[in-house]
This record gives C-alpha cells, sequence and structure tokens, in this order.
C-alpha cells in the first residue's frame, strides 16, 4: 500500500477554481482501480492550503492514476497551473 499527501499553496483569489478541480479530480480519482483513498482538503487555518490525502494499492495504480485523462486535465493543466509551490510526505502504516 503506498500512502501520501500533496500539500499545496495558491493565491486567495483562486480558491473557488481550485475548489472546482479538486472536486473534479477527487471524483474521477475514486473511481480509478486500485485507488483506496483520496482526500482534498483546505486547511482551515489557511485556506490557501490545499491538503491531499492519497493512497493506491501499489504502484501500478499510482501509475495509472498519474497517467490518467482527468489527472492530466484537473491536476498537470488546472492545479498546478495555479499553484505557488507544492511539496509531497510519503508515509508509512504503523499497522
Amino acid at each position: 500500500m503506498l500512502s501520501f499527501t500533496v500539500r499545496m499553496r495558491f493565491e486567495q483569489e483562486h480558491h473557488d477554481q481550485v475548489k472546482e478541480h479538486l472536486r473534479a479530480i477527487t471524483l474521477a480519482s475514486r473511481e480509478e482501480p486500485g485507488c483506496v483513498s483520496y482526500i482534498a482538503h483546505f486547511v482551515e487555518d489557511d485556506p490557501g492550503i490545499v491538503l491531499i490525502y492519497e493512497q493506491y494499492a501499489d504502484e501500478a495504480a499510482l501509475d495509472h492514476h498519474r497517467g490518467t485523462p482527468h489527472f492530466h486535465q484537473y491536476a498537470i493543466g488546472g492545479l498546478y497551473q495555479l499553484m505557488k509551490d507544492r511539496s509531497m510526505e510519503s508515509l508509512t502504516a504503523v499497522c
């Protein structure tokens, strides 16, 4: 199982546009084979920051996700164009 978070920062003026991209990619990603969890959040104390928690069954499922049309449309062509910066953290489950 692969688990990680993605944190992105956006200008407040892009909030509604970011929200629409997040809704679209979340709904589509949850339908992918091998996607265990895909949850996008706005950080309450700073709505310019997005945190996405993702889990995939294996590396092949993650590779599939990154090759989908919705990833290219809403992440690469949408969110990545609007973000100021981005960081990822890989996670290891305790149990």
